[in-house]
C-alpha cells in the first residue's frame, strides 16, 4: 500500500468524511488498545464514541477540528482537536487539546504521526492557544515516547473511562510561544 508515488495529504475533515473517519477511528483505537483491554469495555467505548453520527457532530462542532491524513483517496491517520476546558493541572489562558491522534498500523514509522502533530500544533497556534495538552494512557509507552520527543511534559493525570473501566491517563502539556516568538518544542 505505501509503495505508490502519491504523497499523503493532511486536510480538515468535511461532513462527508464522517463514515470513513468513524471506521478509521474505531479500527485504530482497537488496534492500539484491544489486546490490553476486555472486549466488553472496548465494545462499550467504541459504540459510544466512534459512530458515523458521532463523528459528523464532532466535525460540525465549532470548538473542534478534525485533521485527516489521506493517501490515494483513503484515510490513513487523523487528529481531533478541541478547545475549551482543560484539567486543573493545565495552566493556560486558551488551552487546546489534541483529543485523538491515531495512525493506521501500515503507516507506523513513515513520518505520518510527526506530520499530523505539526499540523495540529499549527492549528493550535492559529486559534491562539497558549498551551496544547493531551491525555495518554500510562500503559502506552510508544505514545509517551513520541509526545516527549515532540516536547510535551507530564503535568498531571486524569481518569479516562474505557467502557466501565476507569483508567489513568497522564496529562501532558506543550506551551506555545506567543505569535512571533519561539516555540518551546
Amino acid at each position: 500500500m505505501r509503495k505508490t508515488a502519491a504523497v499523503p495529504v493532511i486536510r480538515s475533515a468535511r461532513a462527508r468524511d464522517a463514515r470513513a473517519l468513524a471506521e478509521l477511528a474505531e479500527s485504530t483505537f482497537r488496534a492500539t488498545f484491544g489486546a490490553m483491554n476486555s472486549a466488553a469495555h472496548m465494545q462499550t467505548h467504541c459504540r459510544a464514541l466512534y459512530g458515523e453520527a458521532i463523528q459528523a457532530a464532532e466535525i460540525a462542532d465549532p470548538d473542534r477540528e478534525t485533521l485527516l491524513c489521506e493517501h490515494d483517496g483513503g484515510l490513513i491517520a487523523y487528529a481531533q482537536l478541541r478547545w475549551g476546558e482543560a484539567p486543573e493541572c493545565v495552566v493556560a489562558t486558551r488551552p487546546g487539546e489534541i483529543q485523538r491522534l491515531y495512525v493506521a498500523d501500515a503507516w507506523h514509522g513513515a513520518g505520518i504521526a510527526q506530520a499530523l502533530m505539526q499540523a495540529s500544533i499549527e492549528r493550535m497556534r492559529q486559534r491562539a492557544s497558549d498551551v496544547v495538552w493531551l491525555g495518554v494512557w500510562e500503559h502506552n509507552p510508544r505514545a509517551l515516547a513520541f509526545y516527549r520527543k515532540v516536547g510535551f511534559a507530564v503535568a498531571g493525570e486524569h481518569v479516562f473511562p474505557l467502557g466501565g473501566d476507569p483508567q489513568r491517563d497522564l496529562v501532558m502539556v506543550l506551551p506555545l510561544a506567543a505569535r512571533g516568538g519561539r516555540s518551546h518544542a
